[in-house]
């Protein structure tokens, strides 16, 4: 988000309101706090959730700061970490951000790359909210920004009964946001709402992430969450409803102060959430940005339609991914230099039942990727930035990569020939099997990727071959059963020399 300076500053009713509420000029305390609230049609439903979107916060800064109301919904909720995309998807800025986190897909769906909102597609992907007002028309919806550009390009406010949107003066305008939503939740019946603080990225910009104010940002902006916190429990009919509190970020900061780039600072991310059937303490490795939207959508009782396209899944969902298994046995790194030593974040031991066959690879290479090896999005695009591993969006957790390029960064000899098999799935009277699974590749040269079948263990049947880039892509391949055929397995096999790489992540077997 840009640092704009002086600000000016609006408060809007939204359509279907009965009256608008408008102040501008240079923005002050005492009169930005007289604007009155908005009126919010009543409520419908006791299932609400609140949304509080806390711009550019680092989340591995809130341990260092005192962030008692943060802290705690951490102990009393599901606080998943995750890492951003980075060109040429989008930069890690906060047009990309709050879009993913508002429609609950990746950028190369919603199409916001930059701050200039140049290709948004919210006509096909739009924010929760408007998702919201769609179909749950009778519910009360209220959005509160002071950074004018979620308004103004579509992304977070429309679908709003009410909504505030002021101008960048942060230090004001979150304290004005609070106090007027905190009036709402006493005072009125809302069901959904979107509040979003931005100190904590413009104190990342001016001083740092390293720096002792971006802390005192954070418990400024955590003593905010503490007031709607309260006013949420003191409603007269709390006993009787059932609230979701959810809070996010849309990127980092570098310790110097700054974000768009790619580096492991500013990717970071978070997705903390408290209530009905949210786990307590859970600190899920297969989180992503997309899944505040699906988290809303789950916690209101909405199945969302697979025509919404969604990329998320609620935050308690958790995988069921084999790889995912092997997180607790993940070691640092061995040959690798551009990976800090305390980064545990790969194995080459595949999960039970799975193999690994590595009959004709060559000798010698990078040890962490001789053959398909198994990590985390941390360590494996830390091992080179801006070669698009940053892209790797779809996968979760832990993936199987096979990567050439990687390897053939120390001395080697011979081709890289490995191939990953999955354990025999049964298929006995079927007629149809389908593999489903989440791929990246990159093509280059005479490197080669193939998905094969095998039958009763017979000879391995190649049913699709990747010849163009596939960009964290889900795919879906559906192969027909032989007569008498009551088992088959899959491989995965990558063949290169210094090229790219491929990675494999939730991988799914359906007979019928």
């Amino acid at each position: 988000m840009p640092n704009t300076g002086i600000s000016r500053r609006t408060v809007l009713a939204a359509a279907g309101a009965t009256a608008a509420v408008a102040a501008t000029g240079i923005a002050t305390a005492p009169a930005a706090t007289a604007a009155a609230a908005p009126t919010l049609p009543n409520g419908t439903s006791k299932d609400k959730v609140l949304v509080v979107g806390m711009d550019g916060l680092r989340y591995d800064r809130i341990d260092a700061a005192k962030a008692p109301h943060l802290k705690s919904l951490m102990t009393n909720g599901t606080y998943g970490r995750s890492l951003l995309y980075a060109n040429p998807m989008a930069a890690t800025s906060s047009g990309p951000g709050w879009s993913t986190i508002s429609t609950g897909v990746w950028p190369d769906k919603h199409g916001v790359k930059d701050n200039t909102f140049a290709g948004k597609n919210y006509g096909r992907y739009p924010g929760f909210l408007a998702r919201l007002h769609q179909v749950r028309p009778e519910l009360s919806l209220f959005a509160a920004v002071d950074w004018p550009e979620l308004d103004t390009h579509g992304t977070v406010t429309p679908g709003a009964d009410a909504k505030l949107v002021y101008n960048n003066d942060y230090v004001v305008n979150d304290l004005v946001i609070t106090d007027i939503t905190e009036d709402i939740l006493r005072n009125q019946n809302p069901d959904v709402l979107f509040v979003y603080f931005g100190e904590t990225d413009e104190i990342g910009h001016n001083n740092g992430a390293a720096s002792p104010r971006y802390l005192d940002a954070i418990d400024v902006q955590d003593g905010y969450l503490g007031r709607l916190l309260t006013a949420i429990k003191a409603r007269p009919a709390y006993a009787t409803e059932r609230w979701t509190v959810v809070v996010t970020t849309d990127h980092g900061h570098t310790d110097g102060g700054g974000h768009g780039g790619s580096s492991i600072e500013e990717r970071r991310t978070f997705v903390l959430a408290q209530g009905p059937g949210i786990v307590a303490g859970a600190r899920p490795i297969d989180t992503r940005l997309v899944d505040v939207a699906a988290t809303v959508f789950h916690q209101l009782g909405i199945t969302p339609d697979p025509s919404w396209g969604l990329d998320g899944k609620p935050i308690q969902q958790r995988s069921t991914d084999p790889f995912d298994s092997l997180y607790g046995s993940l070691t640092g790194r061995v040959d690798e230099t551009g990976i800090p030593a305390g980064v545990l974040g790969f194995t080459r031991t595949p999960p039970s039942g799975w193999s690994v066959v590595n009959n004709a690879m060559g000798t010698g290479g990078v040890t962490e990727w001789r053959g398909w090896s198994f990590a985390t999005d941390e360590f494996w695009s830390r091992s080179q930035r801006d070669q698009s591993r940053e892209l790797n969006v779809r996968a979760r957790g832990v993936f199987a990569v096979a990567d050439s390029d990687e390897w053939a960064d120390k001395t080697f000899s011979g081709p890289y020939d490995s191939t990953l098999v999955t354990p025999a799935y049964g298929v006995s009277g079927a007629s149809s099997v389908t593999l489903d699974f989440t791929t990246f590749y990159r093509q280059e040269g005479a490197q080669t990727a193939q998905v094969l079948a095998s039958f009763n263990g017979g000879t391995p049947t190649p049913v699709k071959s990747y010849t163009a880039d596939a960009v964290s892509q889900p795919q879906s391949l559906t192969v027909a059963v032989p007569a008498g055929a009551s088992s088959v397995s899959f491989r995965f096999r990558y063949t290169g020399a210094n090229n790219w790489y491929w990675t494999i992540d939730g991988v799914k077997v359906t007979a019928s």
